[in-house]
Order: structure tokens, then sequence, then C-alpha cells
């Protein structure tokens, strides 16, 4: 389904984010009482009246800012009332109409969306307060008193927004859409990357690390199939987020890799592998996540043609805790490879999704521990009698065995490179089960 869209804009700090985190039913959008705190656009799904519609927040506009963030979460508002279908203007009974507000209310005129003038911080239930006929200097009709808090008046605002709804419109789906989580630390070129994929200012870009706040999804479709980007904000070490609001980015960063098939992890050529790096991967891994490691900013580097070779040798140690995972030099400046991670992320997602037959995994598994014995102990040797898969997303296996202490680990990871050979494994994490079955302990 292609849902309509619903942009909620206005002036910094007037209640947005509570506003949009009330009509949602869920904390969605990082609620600070600090100006300029959601910096992107948030999209979640709003029901009214068995109508559902795609809730759009966005970064306070501020028409005359010169500051660079300001600036630009003026330019993500614009795109948001450009793609938005009707549009809820939050004002401030507590500040009345101020000068922003009319500047803000004439650039909506000019849209030409419909408009809904939303009054928030109206806490008091019973008559409207005088104050708010004054929003009626606004020329954007009647003022909806409202109580982001508390929930009043809403139901009359959205009343008033399905008015202005088309239709929901259907989409053929005929093909499984894969999440992506665009993970790293800050400025490694996460939003840069996701901009040159879908072909258009979608997420703020800046110099400043910790741009990016808030998770933003993309959908985008192309001869690849259908995938929807996940960008988050980068994952700085705990020592590191002294601001609330960034502690909140961390868990947003985090959460996406939980919503996610596959986590491209972005690191910078320029810099190359630091241990934060392997933080952002290893919460990846730990979820049993397809991974792509997508090495940014490769135009930046001077290169000879053994370049790429030593790089990704050097990677292949560092990301020896997660050996299985491919890496891809790309430039979200140029667009090189581009194309390539396409191709990886859905490479990597059908290995994580795989069902092996219990036939051949056994064959697999008589093959290895005829070529290389299992273990033993003080006499006992162990016995592994059959193994089987039980689930994917990590793929997920159980072998049955007589003595588990003996199933030591380099053991296992023998097991697992033969399935990984044997079945090409790539980008994928596996998990190994261990049951014992009738230990043959001497009696």
């Amino acid at each position: 389904m292609v849902l309509p869209v619903v942009a909620v804009v206005g002036r910094p700090n007037v209640g947005k984010s509570t506003l949009f985190n009330k009509l949602i039913g869920q904390r969605l959008s990082i609620v600070e009482d600090t100006p300029g705190v959601t910096r992107d656009r948030i999209y979640g799904k709003c029901e009214w009246l068995g109508r559902e519609f795609m809730l759009v927040d966005t970064g306070g506009i501020e028409p005359e800012s010169n500051d660079i963030i300001l600036s630009q979460m003026r330019r993500q508002s614009e795109l948001a009332i450009t793609s938005a279908n009707v549009i809820i203007l939050v004002t401030d009974i507590k500040s009345g109409v101020t000068s922003t507000d009319m500047e803000v209310a004439q650039m909506l005129l000019k849209s030409g969306k419909p408009v809904v003038l939303c009054v928030n911080k109206v806490d008091n239930v019973g008559e409207p307060p005088m104050e708010l006929y004054e929003f009626y200097n606004l020329g954007l009709g009647e003022p909806f008193p409202v109580s982001s808090v508390h929930g009043h008046g809403t139901g009359d605002m959205l009343d008033e927004v399905l008015k202005y709804l088309p239709d929901v419109t259907e989409e053929e789906d005929d093909e499984e859409t894969v999440k992506v989580a665009v993970i790293g630390k800050p400025n490694v070129g996460k939003s840069s990357l996701i901009n040159r994929i879908c072909g258009e200012e979608r997420v703020i870009v800046s110099d400043i690390a910790g741009t990016t706040r808030d998770a933003t999804d993309t959908d985008i479709e192309n001869e690849f199939g259908k995938f929807v980007f996940i960008d988050t904000a980068g994952i700085r070490r705990k020592s590191k987020v002294l601001e609330s609001v960034e502690k909140y980015s961390v868990l947003r960063a985090y959460m996406a890799v939980d919503r996610a098939d596959v986590a491209v992890i972005v690191i910078d050529a320029t810099v190359g592998f630091t241990e934060q790096d392997s933080k952002v991967a290893g919460y990846a891994h730990e979820k049993g996540k397809a991974c792509v490691v997508a090495v940014n900013k490769w135009d930046a580097l001077e290169k000879d043609g053994k370049t790429m070779n030593e790089f990704r040798k050097k990677l292949e140690g560092d990301f020896s805790f997660m050996s299985y995972v491919p890496f891809v030099f790309v430039s979200a400046k140029t667009g090189l490879r581009i194309d390539k991670l396409f191709e990886m992320i859905r490479y990597v997602k059908e290995k994580n999704s795989i069902r092996i037959a219990t036939g051949k995994l056994n064959e697999v598994l008589a093959y290895a521990t005829q070529r290389v014995q299992p273990p033993s102990d003080k006499g006992r040797r162990l016995k592994i009698y059959y193994m089987t898969q039980v689930s994917t997303n990590p793929p997920s296996f159980v072998f049955f065995v007589n003595r588990a202490e003996l199933f030591h680990f380099s053991y296992q990871r023998y097991i697992e490179n033969q399935i990984r050979e044997t079945f090409s494994l790539d980008g994928t994490p596996i998990v190994f089960k261990i049951r014992e079955r009738d230990r043959d302990d001497v009696k």
C-alpha cells in the first residue's frame, strides 16, 4: 500500500515531536526540551477512524537562520512539505504568534498544500483560552487547540486532516523487501551514502560529527529488488556519549539493527579500522544479522595496483572475529561501486535466510569428521551423531553428540568452515547449538 503523507512542521521547540509520538502511539521521535533536536524527517504509521497514513516529523523551521544545521533542517522540512498530502503546522499557545510562525505560514500558503493549524500546549480542558483567536492572523483558517502531552484536542484535529487525505493506493508487492541498517561511527559518510543511493538529499550531510540523531527510512526499488534503508545516528563510545539526546540516538542505532535484515557497516577508508568499528560490527554480529562492510571514501586514497588487496588483507585481520563478512570499496561522493553494494546486500540476505536439507548437512559432516578426527579426552572421543538446521536469520544448527564438553571451540570452527565453504555462507553469522544424547559415561 502507498499511504498518504501528513507532515508535522513548525518552528523549533513547539512540541512537534511530542505530538508526533502521541499520534503514532510510540516513542519514535526523540523528545527533548532543546530546540533543534529532531534534525531529519522521521516517519511513522498513524491510524484514525480506520484511515491509515504516514506521519512525518520534521526539524524546526528557522526561515532566517544562517546556522549550518538549522538551515539544512529548514531544507529537510521543505522536502517533507513537498512530498506531503496534508501539512499540520504546530504553534505554541504560550508564546503566541511569532514572526517565525508568520513566515512559516506564508511558506505553507505558497506551497498550495492543505494546512491544518495546531495550537499546542493548551493543556486545560474546557473553553479554549482567548489567546487562541490570535492564531487566526496566520491566515490558515480555524486553529485547533491541542495538548500533545495529554492528547486533548487531537481527535478534532485529525478529523480535519482526514478531510484532505487522498485514498490509499495499492501497489504490487511481488518481491521481498530487504531492510538495511546503515551503521558506523560518526562522520564516516553514512548519510552521504544514503543520499547517493536514493538520488536526493534524504538526510542531512555535514562535517559536524553526530549530525544524524534519528534513524530514518528510505524506500528504494531498482533492478536489484526492493529495499528499505535505515540511516542511523553514528554510534560513539559510551564515554563520548555526554548529551542525553545522543544517548537516545545510540539506542536508536541499535534498534535500527534489530529491525534490519542486513547491516551495512560503513568505515572511512582515509582513517581505516578503529576499535569503535569493531563495537558497531560486533553488535550486528551478536544479533545474527547479515553484514556487509562498505569502505567509504575510497576515491580519496592515493592508489596503485596493490592498494585494494593490501587494504582488504588488513581488514580481514581487523574483522577476524567475523571472518565471513565481505568488503565493498565504495564512494558516496562519486557513486563508485554502489551497484556492487546492492548486489552484495541482496546476496548476504539470501545466505542469511538459507535453509539446508538435513541429508546434505550430514554428508558434509561425515566428510569433515573423516578428514579430521573429532577430539578426545582421557580415552573418551567426541561422537557427533547427526546435525540439523533448526532456524534461519541467522542459519542455526543443532548437533547431537555424546559429550558436549568434548566439542571444543576449535573443532566447532573447523566444522563451521566446512559448512561455509560447501554452501557459500558468506556475509552471515551462523549459530551452533550442542545437545547431548545418551552420554556414554562408564557405569
